[in-house]
């Protein structure tokens, strides 16, 4: 990626059939399917509103007030704009510009680090699926994705990374030559007129086609940003927005609130959770009665998570489903970026299986005894050898025919992009004899974000992969073998069709469908 200097920073790693107006389109309204490939076509997102939902400053600058990192002039000055912007006459250049203006003596490292770690903790869970959708679908199709942002680079940067977003336009933001911030904007902020400047001026750089090509905004200060592009689509518009659209024809999208509290999704979570402790005492029972410990887990195994999907409103689209019968017992690994993996993948398994975990699992209030009365595996990962010895106890369960679910990140991704590998699934693997079969989970941080505590209504899509057999595997090649598999993972997750959420309050019914 390199900078540029017009119309903000530029971070740059034949017509198509036109796409009728609509009204009020669901996201998935149209596929573009129809539309021109290739880098000429470009599609420029707005960021804040647009591909989150919120805005990215305020999230930094409370952040800053709470870690004590903003200085008492720079906390006054910013006191002083609310009053002229709860009563709607505020300046937003006035706002940015006092906001900039504040981080002059910082480092742009220390900044980078303030960006990638609010990042995995709050804004990524903001990310509009649809938007996340959207860009996939361009991307597919060859086309030259950008966002273009008022922002500054440090609050895009993450966000662009991992939705595979070369390009960046932004606000530029002065610094030294070591790095430190004058807190004065270079050129203009890439707002209203500006952002549409500096669309075409990259237009022009990279030979793009602009008649052909798309733009999504949310706000009305970006209506010049839209009119340069052939293609424009208003995201949730404010009535300003909203008005320009009706009266030019262009689309408008709704997506779905990623924030709020939301009373009918807490009841069903809460009665979600509550049938799966129900499931576990049937179970129980039916271990008891029968004096058969497995099946009393399999009873559970196969009633809880039908119960709690049906109650919360979550929906399985399954591709490969075969590949979970063919070869057990077996080694099943999933990357993981939400508590809700646990429902899937008890729902797709069903019976004769049980998991290695995290000690800290242990401790949840529903998980926990769950867990131990499925006889899972839990992991002391701050004692490397009494891991090492558990994991031994998961090589027996395999011999004895019982299969293994791991999930190799170790820890929850904040979005499907998953983590590096951790190496005990393999190595359990390999000393059992047994297959392992990936199982990519891809959207499941759309009904639970990792952090979040209740589940929204929606479709998780899976896909199973075929067994992969270690017959021949050995430990000097384990490292290799290991890369491969995550790159499965990646490549899985970026050509497997994105499919839109239910949108709050329309939830589907629970079960599992093909493709």
């Amino acid at each position: 990626m390199t900078r540029g200097m017009t119309g903000g920073v530029s971070r740059e790693m034949s017509s198509p059939a036109r796409i009728a107006p609509g009204s009020d389109a669901d996201g998935s309204a149209d596929t573009l399917d129809n539309v021109t490939t290739g880098p000429e076509v470009a599609a420029f997102f707005d960021f804040d509103g647009t591909v989150i939902d919120g805005f990215s400053a305020v999230v930094f600058q409370w952040d800053r007030i709470r870690h004590l990192r903003m200085s008492p002039a720079e906390l006054g000055r910013l006191l002083l704009l609310v009053p002229p912007l709860v009563i709607g006459r505020a300046d937003t250049a006035d706002i940015i510009t006092s906001a900039l203006a504040g981080l002059q003596g910082h480092s742009e490292e220390e900044l980078a680090e303030q960006g990638e770690r609010l990042f995995a903790d709050q804004l990524a869970r903001l990310v509009y699926p649809e938007a996340r959708a959207r860009i996939a679908a361009h991307q597919a199709r060859g086309h030259t994705v950008v966002l273009a942002s008022s922002a500054v680079h440090f609050q895009v940067d993450a966000f662009a990374r991992d939705l595979g977003i070369e390009h960046v336009l932004c606000t530029a933001i002065e610094s030294t030559p070591d790095g430190v911030l004058t807190g004065q904007v270079v050129g203009p902020l890439l707002r209203e007129a500006a952002k549409a400047t500096a669309v075409r001026a990259f237009a022009e750089r990279r030979g793009i086609d602009l008649n052909a090509s798309f733009a999504y905004a949310n706000g009305e200060e970006d209506i010049p940003f839209l009119q340069a592009v052939g293609h424009p689509y208003a995201i949730n518009p404010g009535s300003g927005l909203a008005a320009a659209a009706a009266k030019e024809g262009w689309p408008v999208q709704r997506y779905a609130s990623r924030r709020g509290f939301d009373l009918g999704r807490t009841v069903r979570t809460g009665a979600g959770y509550g049938s799966m402790l129900l499931a576990g005492g049937v179970g129980a029972a039916v271990g008891l009665l029968n004096r058969s410990r497995r099946q009393g887990i399999n009873t559970m195994t196969s009633v809880a998570p039908d119960l709690a999907l049906a109650l919360t409103g979550v929906t399985l689209r399954v591709q490969g489903e075969e590949h979970l019968w063919l070869s057990r017992p077996a080694v099943f690994i999933a990357n993981h970026q939400s508590p809700a993996d646990v429902l899937v993948l008890a729902g797709l398994l069903r019976r004769d299986f049980t998991g290695v975990a995290k000690k800290e699992l242990g401790r949840h209030p529903v998980l926990g005894p769950l867990g131990r009365l499925a006889q899972v595996v839990f992991i002391d990962r701050t004692d490397s050898e009494r891991a090492i010895a558990d994991l031994g106890g998961a090589v027996d369960k395999l011999r004895d025919g019982v299969s293994i679910i791991v999930l190799p990140e170790g820890t929850r991704s904040p979005t499907p992009q998953p983590g590096p590998f951790k190496k005990g699934a393999f190595h359990i693997a390999l000393q059992a004899g047994v297959p392992i079969v990936p199982i990519v989970i891809c959207n499941s941080g759309d009904v639970m974000w990792r952090n979040a505590r209740t589940i929204r209504p929606g479709t998780v899509d899976v896909v199973v992969h075929p067994p992969i057999s270690t017959d021949h595997w050995q430990v000097a090649t384990l490292d290799e073998r290991v890369r491969q598999i995550r790159q499965l993972y990646l490549d899985t997750l970026r050509t497997v069709p994105a499919f839109p959420q239910v949108p709050e309050g329309h939830g589907t019914a629970a079960g599992r469908s093909g493709w």
